[in-house]
């Protein structure tokens, strides 16, 4: 996966939280060794689309986050978030 061009509309559309629960279900559907091969596979694709989703939002809040601290006495100045 790469830039948002290989991501499906219908990924696109997802908020962070409903991308990362299907993501989640995925990785439990491909735990379970339940799932047969073509469909392991075919929600193997899905869950990196997901996670490449995911990714990108979690990175535009980063920026969002590094554009807007508050300092003293309420000054707005920009500075690297830290994400440990």
């Amino acid at each position: 996966m790469t830039e948002a061009a290989t991501i499906p509309a219908d990924i696109a559309a997802l908020s962070f939280e409903e991308a990362l629960a299907q993501l989640e279900r995925i990785v439990q559907e491909l735990e379970s060794g339940q799932a047969a091969l073509e469909r392991s596979i075919d929600i193997y694709e899905r869950g990196a689309a997901l996670k490449a989703h995911c990714e990108k939002k979690l990175e535009a809040a980063r920026l969002k986050v590094e554009k807007i601290v508050l300092g003293q006495g309420g000054a707005v100045s920009a500075e690297p978030a830290e994400f440990n």
